[in-house]
């Protein structure tokens, strides 16, 4: 039974592995070639550099506008997760503690919401946003709430149904109000929730092409991926700046994710299964 059972733990492992490696090989490819010439991307796509260079990464940084850019997705990416925790905590918070069956509607309404593709509502969004002169970052923080919200408030519903509603009566009788039983007792318990929604929004956010490429309309408000897409034009790419821009615009999102990872299993589990 010992041998099985270790066999089977070595073949889990190297299937786990493999899965790995697959999943590294597009990072590994990004990688290689930002540090090579243009002409020898094309020569040499899939092996490592003959004449490695670093010379793309100072170039796509001034091209980027970095600072500039990093500044709007900065920006954008953490008021979206500020409200979107704020506004989808509070809103699970009332679903949760609420029996009656315009509750379960609400939360089940939202939670179907989530097939909803966005590509389905993408044209009439964007139009009745601008309409009512509601585009850019403004109207980019909006969406990413509306979009956001359903997700985060199924992880969120899903973690205080583990949360006994003996705390909140205890509270009551010592005369805290509902806003202060939240604030004081429940949100400190859904920190791994919290952190999940966090780093899940924050890497879509940051990443985000589409919705910014039609919401975004003004210089100097555009995020990294929309300075990236500059490094391809009508008749020329520069494939050598560009990929040094996604190394140096993916940095900052897997620092965060390597500090937050730990929380992230718990925090879905919690939300998904309880």
């Amino acid at each position: 039974m010992k041998r099985a059972k270790r066999k089977n733990i070595i073949i889990l492992g190297i299937i786990g592995v493999l899965i790995s490696l697959l999943w590294i090989y597009p990072f590994y490819l990004v990688f290689i070639n930002s540090i090579k010439t243009k002409g020898e991307i094309f020569r040499n796509t899939l092996n490592w550099p003959e004449d490695l260079t670093l010379e793309n990464y100072p170039k796509a940084f001034t091209e980027l506008d970095f600072v500039q850019s990093f500044s709007n997705s900065v920006f954008i990416t953490v008021i979206s997760i500020l409200v979107l925790v704020f506004c989808s905590s509070m809103a699970a918070y009332a679903l949760s503690r609420n029996k009656s069956k315009l509750s379960s509607v609400i939360y089940f309404s939202l939670a179907i919401s989530m097939l909803i593709p966005f590509q389905s509502i993408m044209i009439p969004l964007i139009s009745i946003f601008g309409k009512v002169d509601m585009l850019n970052r403004t109207g980019l923080i909006i969406m990413y709430l509306g979009l956001g919200s359903a997700m985060a408030i199924f992880l969120y519903y899903g973690a205080l149904r583990g949360i006994s509603t003996s705390l909140d009566e205890a509270a009551i009788i010592d005369g805290a109000n509902r806003f202060q039983i939240f604030r004081y007792i429940i949100f400190p318990m859904l920190k791994p929730t919290t952190v999940t929604v966090i780093v899940l929004n924050a890497i879509w956010f940051w990443n985000d092409y589409l919705l910014p490429s039609l919401v975004i309309n003004k210089e100097g408000m555009y995020t990294i991926p929309l300075k990236t897409f500059y490094f391809f034009g009508e008749y020329s790419k520069q494939w050598h700046l560009a990929l040094a821009a996604l190394i140096i615009a993916i940095i900052p999102i897997i620092i965060v994710y390597m500090f937050l990872q730990k929380y992230i299993i718990k925090g879905i589990s919690d939300g998904a299964t309880k």
